[in-house]
């Protein structure tokens, strides 16, 4: 096992590397040489890794690629669903990275390769255009040729010299923590951006336990605005790989950050044949429609986003939709991504989904859709987390809980906006807050201050607003005074200075029957 010590280490280590080698270029524009870099390490090592096979008589980087017949070619792209000539590897390039002149032009054609390696399997959707964001001809690497590879060079020897042990099971995920480490500091340093593809991992950990709560296993879990994976990964780490029988999907609108999510899936182990994620725009062009439902569904879409709406008047009769009887508004897409999730939810399954505040107690066609949702019983739980714990908002926003298969017709509040701890730019969720969460999330037990489960008719009795403080009070924080102690010290106080103002008044009257006598 790998000690935090030693991710720790790594970690820093990762970053000083990701600092220095990208000289003037800015920490985003530059993200994609340093992740695909990699990646590129990763998916060398695990296929050499696979066809020696644990003998360590064979040494896959020191074979010619000319003993690679096609029968080894083709069953090795059936089962990793990619193919690394021993010319191609990670290590063989790294070694006479420096001193070669056409470094940019030849990682080109690797990468090419790699991807075209696919082309006719069935992982063919899944391995195409990986690299498509790692340029190695931007002028972002520099204005010639020889700038572009000293830079390549100084990233490829940066990554090669990361200690990430032997390849094997215990190692592994040191690959898939340093990748999202990576993810997460340039999110962290992005902005708003930055909040747009990377999830926490400590909210992510939270989103993953109520989606997942109580399923001894699901068939797959899901997300329709994925960003770069943060959240379907969580599931993993949370739960025994194996509970989650068919695999990961995902829908990315933003073709970079799609790209990062399928490397994000590979750094994880998680081979081609258990992950679908595809490029394109969730409401408008969903995907997976033949796959539902789905027992788990994790989400994070972007807040208040345009759609198109009620200018597309078929969206109505969308089965997504229609039984809401109204569209979101175009200018606020927020619920139209959660009627998409619920009309994605298996019967035995929930969906956790972070939801902009506003639109729990808006009016117009977000009022109707609330009541549609409480009306059918399909809300469990709003949670309302603290403020800043997000990359590029410093709002305090919802988990909304999706269920169809509640016991009773209550809707749980939980306030958990004081549940957090400050650290450096943002606040963060801590398992003790994760666990306190859970417990009542999963009791549903009413705490004074915290948690309230209301019945549905006082929800729709109050106009449908599902704002958390308007179902839990809020603590009450002001010092206690008490007004009769008060008083007694008030009244001690003014005896005192009723009497030091006397001693005042016979000094001053002493002083001015001296003056007289003189």
């Amino acid at each position: 096992m790998v000690s935090i010590q030693q991710r720790a280490a790594l970690q820093r280590q990762i970053w000083q590397i990701a600092n220095v080698v990208r000289g003037a270029v800015d920490g985003w524009d530059f993200k994609q040489y340093v992740l695909g870099t990699l990646f590129y390490r990763f998916i060398s090592e695990n296929f050499a890794n696979y066809i020696e096979g644990g003998d360590s008589s064979i040494k896959y980087a020191q074979l010619d690629d000319g003993v690679i017949t096609p029968e080894i070619k083709d069953d090795a792209i059936k089962t990793k669903g990619y193919f690394i000539y021993p010319s191609q590897l990670f290590v063989t390039v790294v070694a006479n990275a420096n001193s070669n002149e056409s470094l940019n032009t030849d990682l080109t054609t690797i990468f090419a390769s790699v991807e075209a390696s696919a082309n006719g399997y069935p992982s063919e959707q899944d391995i195409k255009g990986l690299f498509a964001d790692f340029d190695t001809t931007s002028n972002r690497l520099g204005n010639t040729v020889k700038n572009k590879n000293a830079r390549l060079a100084a990233v490829l020897k940066g990554v090669a010299e990361l200690d990430l042990g032997v390849f094997d099971e215990s190692h592994i995920d040191l690959f898939g923590d340093a990748y999202e480490f990576l993810i997460s500091n340039y999110a962290a340093n992005a902005g708003k951006s930055g909040g747009e593809f990377f999830t926490p991992q400590h909210v992510s950990k939270l989103i993953a336990q109520l989606a997942m709560h109580k399923q001894t296993s699901v068939n797959k879990i899901y997300d329709p605005a994925c960003g770069s994976g943060s959240l379907l990964l969580q599931a993993k780490k949370h739960f025994d790989a194996h509970i989650i029988e068919e695999g990961f999907f995902g829908q990315e609108i933003n073709h970079t950050t799609y790209n990062l999510a399928r490397m994000n899936m590979f750094l994880h182990n998680i081979n081609y044949d258990k992950f679908n994620i595809r490029l394109g725009n969730t409401l408008e062009e969903p995907h997976f429609a033949d796959d539902r439902p789905f027992d788990a569904i994790v989400s994070n879409p972007p807040y208040s986003v345009k759609w198109i709406g009620s200018d597309d008047p078929t969206l109505i009769n969308d089965e997504r939709f229609a039984p809401a009887g109204v569209l979101a508004p175009k200018s606020k897409a927020d619920f139209a991504f959660v009627l998409h999730s619920l009309s994605y939810l298996s019967a035995k399954g929930r969906a956790a989904i972070v939801c902009f505040p506003g639109i729990f107690y808006r009016g117009g066609a977000e009022q109707k859709i609330r009541k549609y949702l409480v009306d059918n019983n399909y809300i469990e739980s709003v949670i309302s987390l603290a403020p800043n714990l997000f990359y590029g908002t410093t709002i305090g926003v919802n988990i909304l809980v999706l269920s169809k298969h509640k016991t009773d017709t209550a809707t749980q509040f939980i306030d958990a906006s004081g549940l957090f701890k400050k650290e450096a730019n943002n606040n963060v969720l801590l398992d003790t807050h994760i666990k306190q969460i859970m417990a009542v999330f999963d009791s549903k037990a009413n705490v004074d201050h915290f948690a309230q489960s209301i019945p549905i008719e006082n929800v729709a009795a109050n106009d449908y607003n599902l704002s958390v403080s308007s179902y839990v009070e809020a603590k009450d924080n002001r010092e206690i005074v008490e007004i009769a102690q008060l008083n007694a010290e008030l009244k001690i106080t003014v005896n005192k200075i009723d009497k030091l103002r006397a001693e005042i008044d016979a000094i001053v009257a002493e002083i001015d029957g001296g003056e007289t006598e003189a």
